[in-house]
């Protein structure tokens, strides 16, 4: 069993790269890629950890990319080599537009009157702050009940306090994978054009003449009628097929790492190996 999508408290999990690595050897894992959102912190914290545990530790990252005016979020996995000094340098501009996101949404929810600092959301997160971390403040300080009522109320795309982040064109994302010597996947397809199908293939045709080389079809929110589906367009266009649960730890509670929702998810160990070939 293997689970190619997670996330460390080095973005907005809630697991320290240890903890995940723990877990992951005790519920049987003998493949995991960390893909942390706009960073490789956790995953290098876990590589000398990994060794030591036996288990084999994918590098990966989640890029949130632009295509037309939908946010299509991307993984990228380097599985044979690990990217390049000006991937990672490149990773600084992603951080700096989040940084630039979070001082606007505190300016938001000031402004709805929530009293709320740009400090204490900081103090949540490690190297990286995201949407989750606010979601804590908000839920301290009773303005939601809970991190899915901070969502509805202030966070999500369509709530009162949402703000826009600046994205990168999908374009230029997916060749500042590949010229690093890794592969692009699209992330959660469910997601995606809020799944009207014909929609979807053209983006994912768009996005592999781009040179995307893989789609996720398994993932903790799809259904099996969507893993067929998604497994038609990665036939339909060449792709490798990606998949994991999207673990997040205490902040998507419902989501078990290696098993998704509710035991729904179960990733072939053919994927990993695919995914090698795929990128070399």
């Amino acid at each position: 069993m293997i689970d190619l999508h997670s996330h460390t408290d080095q973005s907005d999990g809630t697991f320290s790269p240890a903890e995940l690595l723990a877990e992951a050897k005790r519920i049987g894992l003998t493949a995991l890629a960390i893909t942390d959102h706009d960073t490789f912190a956790g995953y290098d914290l876990a590589v000398p950890l990994a060794a030591d545990l036996g288990l084999e530790l994918v590098c990966g990252i989640e890029l949130s990319t632009k295509l037309g005016g939908a946010s299509v979020h991307m993984l990228a996995y380097f599985p044979v080599r690990p990217p390049s000094a000006e991937f990672r340098e490149w990773l600084l501009f992603l951080q700096e537009s989040r940084r630039d996101r979070n001082r606007r949404l505190i300016d938001r929810l000031q402004g709805l009157g929530v009293a709320i600092t740009l400090e204490e959301v900081e103090r949540q997160g490690r190297s990286l702050t995201a949407r989750p971390h606010f979601a804590r403040v908000l839920v301290e300080k009773g303005y939601a009940k809970d991190i899915q009522d901070a969502f509805d109320q202030f966070l999500d795309e369509h709530a009162k306090g949402y703000v826009q982040r600046q994205e990168v064109p999908v374009d230029e994302a997916v060749k500042r994978v590949v010229a690093a010597g890794g592969i692009a996947s699209m992330a959660h397809p469910i997601r995606v054009a809020k799944n009207n199908w014909d929609t979807l293939a053209e983006y994912v045709g768009s996005m592999s003449r781009s040179g995307m080389k893989a789609i996720e079809v398994f993932h903790s929110d799809h259904t099996p009628e969507n893993v067929a589906y998604y497994q038609s367009l990665a036939r339909r266009f060449s792709l490798a097929e990606t998949g994991g649960s999207d673990f997040h730890g205490g902040n998507k509670p419902l989501i078990s790492l290696g098993t998704g929702l509710r035991g729904n998810l179960c990733v072939p160990d053919s994927v990993l190996a695919d995914l090698k070939k795929a990128v070399a």
